[in-house]
């Protein structure tokens, strides 16, 4: 196959699958992984598809967030799909865990249902430590520098911390999913802090209602297949291939 062909045949397949990997174009072509990325490379400069981690996207897909919404303004979005995840995470956690919770608004709903004083908690979401000491569960607070918009604690002191500890179930926030781009925030001190604790965590589960799905935001803190996603529906059926996902509905 020639040169303009196959990449001709790259769009063409990028553009209805959407995001497809290197290996996928691989099989699909029967050409070696260096002559896919060359071809993505070269497509990428000349603005026909976009170059992702580990594959491509198509243009018309492709959403970069930068902005972070304040607490505010995201607690008050998808409040019924946040509250069924949030009762089915609370679920998961057994008599002796040892429990990162991550700052944000799902996570926060999520306490709600935390009904095990047998467990132990940990956060750097000032909200969040204030709820869990309000129900009479042992807490840890992170400390760190405050971060007004999110009222989360970051910063360097904050991974060194997260460090310190080993945690048995992790439970994280996003602002994006992609399968290429795995999982994502705008914000560079955030995504530190995610990655840090779902490295130092056994089993890590994602929160996020189906909008997150095929959004990309500016930093990625975790590949695709590093956490377990909890959502209230899956609308794109190639998740299921990547990473295990729990539907809250079901």
């Amino acid at each position: 196959m020639l040169t303009e062909e196959r990449r001709a045949k790259i769009i063409e397949i990028v553009n209805e699958k959407k995001a497809v990997s290197v290996n996928e174009l691989v099989d699909l072509l029967d050409t070696s992984a260096a002559t896919i990325r060359r071809d993505i490379n070269a497509l990428n400069r000349s603005k026909q598809l976009v170059k992702v981690f580990g594959g491509a996207t198509a243009i018309s897909t492709l959403d970069v967030n930068t902005k972070e919404d304040a607490v505010k303004a995201k607690a008050s979005k998808n409040v019924a799909e946040k509250d069924c995840i949030s009762k089915y995470a609370a679920g998961l956690i057994q008599d002796n865990d040892f429990v990162y919770i991550d700052a944000g608004t799902t996570t926060l709903t999520m306490i709600d249902y935390i009904d095990n004083r047998k467990a132990k908690y940990i956060t750097n979401g000032v909200v969040h430590a204030k709820k869990l000491m309000d129900k009479g569960l042992e807490t840890i607070m992170i400390g760190g520098r405050l971060k007004a918009p999110t009222e989360a604690v970051v910063g360097p002191d904050c991974v060194e911390f997260i460090r310190k500890y080993h945690f048995t179930k992790a439970f994280m926030g996003t602002n994006g999913i992609s399968i290429h781009a795995g999982f994502t925030t705008p914000d560079v001190d955030e995504a530190m802090i995610k990655t840090e604790a779902i490295r130092h965590a056994y089993m890590s589960y994602v929160l996020a209602d189906h909008t997150k799905f095929d959004q990309i935001n500016s930093v990625t803190f975790a590949q695709i297949g590093d956490c377990c996603i909890i959502t209230d529906k899956l609308q794109a059926r190639d998740y299921i291939n990547h990473t295990v996902v729990k539907v809250c509905a079901e």
